[in-house]
């Protein structure tokens, strides 16, 4: 979930390379019928134009653009990919959306760093939708209930349908992978943010009680990401996990980083990652700064 974002993108390209038996469902942000803006990163991040693209002369009558699969991309693994546009603040889109669905990573966010997309970078879609709807709700909160209240109904729902055939039952406690990886923000990563539906520490740290509390059933994970770095901080080093980050130093943890391909890394691999069943941990892997 949150498939376009840069994070989500990346989740993505490493689920098809890396588990080629996998089936992967991209949830985009819903931004109109004529629009690519959805899915344009996604589809650059996954390799999807890396094919051959020809396009006649502008004198010639042959004018007709055409773009080839290749067999260099044949690795790429994108026949198991699946993009849906889909409002997260819609239940019924939500529910529709895990109506199938083993597990989730959960990388939607309606912030950049710590500031609201539609004031950070003037995101047309996030902009439309904070002016048309204000009152709706937050992709962090309602938008994850949303999406944990369809998936937590479709299991129940799988294994209902298991008995009435005749099969053994599993139970939510068992399930493998992992049915819910939620990325969100270590507490000393970024400053806090007030906005007008509540401060940027608070939604964070309530969506993950929301998780915990309310969805006792989803079996979950939380990864707390340091600050994302890809201009000092190296990809495929050693992932530091801490699982006291409350105790620990507020002026190491400032200091924290982490490359976004090491944290998708990491998404990916918490869900078969039996000893982050049930854990908060944050993640980094390098110190940078003061």
């Amino acid at each position: 979930v949150g498939a376009n974002g840069r994070l989500g993108s990346m989740v993505c390209r490493y689920l098809l390379r890396n588990n080629p038996n996998t089936k992967v469902l991209a949830a985009v942000h819903y931004v109109g019928d004529s629009s690519s803006r959805g899915y344009g990163r996604l589809s650059y991040e996954v390799g999807a134009e890396d094919g051959v693209g020809t396009i006649g002369a502008a004198w010639s009558e042959d004018r007709n653009a055409s773009f080839m699969y290749t067999d260099e991309m044949k690795d790429y693994n994108l026949q198991n990919l699946r993009v849906i546009d889909v409002e997260l603040l819609d239940p019924v889109q939500c529910m529709t959306l895990t109506e199938d669905v083993d597990s989730v990573i959960w990388c939607a966010t309606d912030f950049n760093g710590n500031k609201p997309r539609a004031v950070s970078g003037l995101n047309i879609a996030f902009l439309f939708r904070a002016v048309a709807a204000p009152t709706k709700g937050r992709v962090e909160i309602e938008g994850l209930q949303n999406i944990l209240g369809g998936l937590k109904n479709g299991k129940q729902n799988k294994r209902w349908n298991m008995e009435r055939e005749g099969g053994q039952s599993v139970s939510p406690k068992s399930n493998n992978p992992i049915s819910f990886v939620l990325v969100s923000t270590a507490e000393d990563a970024f400053d806090d943010f007030t906005t007008p539906l509540g401060d940027f520490k608070a939604l964070k740290r309530d969506g993950e009680r929301i998780l915990r509390e309310d969805f006792p059933s989803v079996s979950h994970c939380i990864l707390q990401m340091a600050r994302y770095d890809e201009n000092f901080v190296d990809e495929d080093l050693d992932i530091q996990f801490d699982e006291n980050a409350a105790t620990d130093d507020g002026v190491e943890k400032r200091r924290r980083r982490i490359n976004r391909r090491d944290a998708a890394r990491i998404a990916v691999e918490a869900l078969t990652d039996e000893n982050l069943l049930g854990k908060k941990v944050e993640v980094y892997t390098a110190l940078r700064g003061r």
